[in-house]
């Protein structure tokens, strides 16, 4: 029989979840079956390498007080989860939601983004803090992270929308009451 304190086994469970929740994130309904989807974990020193971005982007004159706040939440974080989409339309002949006529017509305006990929997107953070609840492990999706990871260009040149989710197991969650 092996003994472990909770305290010793917590950095290993986190990560643990944050992969399951990749894998949730992966496998949620996309749009036509087509995956725009980029998602990575980062721990350690990344976590702070993207909180001090957040501070940097919050201490511009356009930032706002919610990066500053954000970035000492998840300084306190075991394990962020990234996930973003690249922009490419799904070819759908009558749409129109994204504003231009049909895809084609939209792919003339690459800045624009396909709401099929805003959803898909959508859907996959569903799924990853669904899971993340399912296991107790405190969550919270939050722009500014992805905002960060954008200017980073962590998850690459191609990747246009993103959000962070970052994980702690703690007494009280680092998330809420801010």
């Amino acid at each position: 029989m092996t003994f472990k304190i909770e305290e010793s086994i917590r950095q290993e469970t986190v990560q643990r979840v944050a992969e399951l929740m990749l894998t949730a994130a992966r496998t949620a309904p996309k749009a036509k079956g087509i995956d725009n989807l980029v998602l990575a974990m980062v721990t350690g020193s990344d976590i702070e390498k993207i909180a001090d971005h957040m501070t940097k982007i919050g201490n511009r004159p356009d930032g706002t007080p919610s990066f500053l706040r954000d970035a000492e939440n998840i300084r306190k974080a075991q394990a962020v989860v990234l996930l973003g989409t690249k922009i490419n339309s799904q070819g759908v002949k009558l749409c129109g939601r994204c504003g231009f006529r049909d895809c084609e017509e939209k792919d003339k305006h690459p800045g624009f983004p396909c709401t099929f990929n805003v959803g898909d997107l959508g859907i996959a953070i569903g799924s990853a803090v669904s899971l993340a609840m399912d296991h107790r492990v405190d969550n919270r999706v939050m722009y500014t992270i992805g905002q960060a990871v954008l200017e980073m260009k962590m998850l690459g040149e191609e990747v246009r929308i993103a959000f962070g989710i970052p994980l702690s197991v703690s007494a009280k969650s680092p998330f809420f009451d801010r």
